[in-house]
């Protein structure tokens, strides 16, 4: 029996999602510095971006010196981002580390009214409060030093960035196919992590070197492919409740192959904060389907 479109698209929505969570584990499977991790991820993601975009046929080509420069831009702060996200976990858990960065919706928030002169809605006020009793929760301690609380902070910074980079990519995304505009992000966000990963002074393993080619080319490149490719049949709402269970996932992961089981207090705020995002997704008003199709330029 055939598969319909729509249910090999939430297939392919589902597999996106499960390989976003794992990719968290890296940081400690990899034995690494953040900054290695980071790059190689990048760049072997980047390569995979755009074997996809030569096998989808999708143009790579950017019309303008200001487009590059803001393409540039945004691969830095995604540089930024996968740095303070991998330092997170490796100072804390993956739990943590997940769950701070899931606190995203917060910054975007206040960042977008200010950045498309938009209205602060009232489903934002409440998404923000609770994700800040979530980040509460989370928190084990007010303890600079306690590798948790440090964990919580990056995986803040993580968030913080992430919702820089989301903004200036729904920008592009309807100027350029969304793998062009994956692709340049991934590739300027390895040449800006190169310098620090360059100055790190251990050694590659094979195996290193393998498990930072899985993380970029299934990781990241078939991620991204496969969330692109599930946006022609699916709404923008389904793929963001989708997404909200991100964390969930990374935390199951983890706690099957790491044996990192959270605290109740930690799966609590966990919960606040999940249950925000999914409900900012539900609410969202969901895209035009001609113009998500134009987003995923295929």
């Amino acid at each position: 029996m055939p598969i319909s479109s729509s249910r090999l698209s939430l297939i392919q929505l589902h597999i996106s999602v499960l390989l976003a969570g794992g990719a968290g584990l890296f940081a400690k499977f990899v034995e690494t510095s953040p900054a290695v991790i980071t790059c190689g991820r990048t760049l072997f993601g980047s390569a995979a971006l755009a074997l996809v975009a030569f096998l989808i046929q999708s143009d790579l080509r950017v019309r303008c010196r200001k487009d590059l420069i803001m393409l540039a831009l945004s691969g830095a702060i995604l540089a930024m981002h996968w740095f303070s996200f991998f330092v997170a976990i490796r100072v804390s858990t993956v739990a943590i580390g997940l769950l701070a960065f899931s606190s995203f919706p917060l910054f975007v928030a206040f960042l977008e009214p200010l950045i498309f002169q938009e209205k602060l809605r009232g489903q934002d006020v409440i998404t923000v409060v609770l994700v800040v009793l979530g980040l509460i929760l989370v928190t084990p301690s007010w303890d600079l030093s306690h590798h948790l609380t440090q964990g919580v902070l990056w995986g803040g910074a993580s968030a913080f960035t992430y919702a820089l980079l989301s903004l200036m990519s729904r920008w592009y995304v309807r100027l350029y196919p969304t793998v062009t505009v994956a692709f340049y992000q991934q590739a300027f966000a390895a040449l800006c992590s190169l310098p620090l990963a360059l100055c790190w002074q251990g050694s590659i393993s094979g195996r290193d070197l393998g498990l930072l080619v899985t993380l970029g080319a299934i990781f990241t490149g078939l991620a991204q492919w496969l969330a692109v490719a599930s946006l022609r049949y699916l709404r923008a709402q389904t793929v963001g409740v989708a997404y909200g269970m991100e964390p969930v996932y990374g935390v199951i992961f983890a706690w099957l192959l790491l044996q990192e089981l959270p605290s109740v207090r930690t799966l609590c705020g966990g919960a606040l904060i999940c249950s925000s995002v999914l409900w900012t997704a539900f609410k969202e008003r969901p895209a035009p389907k001609k113009s998500l199709q134009e987003s995923a330029g295929n």
